[in-house]
């Protein structure tokens, strides 16, 4: 009979291939718990005195790092705000959206729901009915980081936190290489690293978490999670690339990490080599940060009226 690598319990429910560790549930769930913070410490992703706007959509990733980051405010080591964006997603969102509130209900913390139509003016279902040459995913994650800067600022808040994972980090980095996209290599990191003040700092405490064992946590601690995909994401790329890792990892169960290690092992080149220079400006439309004249989340509802 298994026993826990820990305690010796013989309630198991973890064995983490890339180790060899097995845990039982207790033990999991306080691995998780220490990884993350520890993480936040090394990394310097959150200072005393912040106050964390923590995109929340309901979905596993952003709820557990909801519920670690609230052991940080119970401290009184930061504040805590939560902003869930309904896009607008007919049949989907909605339930999303209840159990974002549920969780940010159950600890106490301040929550907002902001949507699309609101900010943007159309809903992603209506985006999505009038365009044929863009994919979803490319408006989606667009007018999201736009929202989120803009309620970040409404709220005072001094970082996002944001609940993209290990599949997520590595599948980012494996799609922009292969499209050839460096300078948004560049960009990919556990927190953000614009000077320029327009932009709210956004961190990523679960980068070092695979989502396997995410979906186990909060499993474990018997969270209220949205599980459903988005109905627009099955076809993106972003899904292919995820698949083709998932393949591969069960053969290689070290490859995201190594894929991780590998790149930021590279990244200070990239950055050195192929980051954009030049001063950021502001949006003519809506003083959010821009490259040029006007911002991309301007430029696609400026199309619009065309």
């Amino acid at each position: 009979m298994e026993k826990c690598h820990k305690c010796g319990n013989t309630n198991t429910i973890v064995r983490r291939k890339q180790s060899g560790q097995i845990l039982c549930q207790e033990c999991f769930v306080e691995s998780i718990q220490e990884k993350v913070l520890k993480d936040i410490r090394r990394q310097k992703l959150i200072e005393k005195g912040d106050k964390v706007l923590v995109a929340l959509s309901g979905g596993k990733d952003s709820v557990m790092v909801l519920h670690i980051l609230n052991n940080l405010r119970n401290r009184r080591i930061i504040d805590l705000v939560a902003v869930t964006i309904d896009e607008g997603i007919s049949g989907y969102r909605e339930e999303g959206v209840r159990i974002a509130a549920q969780n940010a209900e159950t600890l106490g913390i301040e929550h907002r729901i902001v949507s699309f139509k609101e900010y943007v003016g159309r809903s992603l279902d209506e985006i999505m009915s009038d365009s044929n040459d863009r994919n979803a995913c490319t408006y989606c994650g667009v007018f999201r980081r736009w929202i989120l800067n803009k309620v970040a600022k409404e709220e005072g808040a001094t970082k996002i936190a944001t609940g993209h994972n290990l599949d997520d980090e590595t599948q980012s980095i494996l799609m922009n290489y292969l499209e050839g996209n460096i300078h948004n290599l560049t960009r990919i990191g556990i927190r953000s690293e614009s000077k320029y003040e327009g932009f709210t700092v956004k961190i990523k405490p679960l980068r070092e978490i695979p989502e396997k064992e995410i979906a186990t946590y909060v499993l474990a601690c018997g969270l209220p999670v949205h599980l459903a995909g988005c109905p627009y994401a099955g076809d993106s790329f972003r899904a292919k690339v995820g698949v083709f890792l998932k393949e591969i990892s069960k053969e290689h169960p070290t490859i995201m990490y190594s894929t991780l290690r590998g790149f930021d092992k590279i990244k200070p080149v990239l950055k050195e080599k192929f980051s954009q220079k030049g001063s950021m400006g502001v949006c003519q439309e809506c003083d959010e940060p821009a490259a040029g004249k006007i911002c991309k989340a301007c430029s696609f509802r400026l199309s619009w009226n065309q």
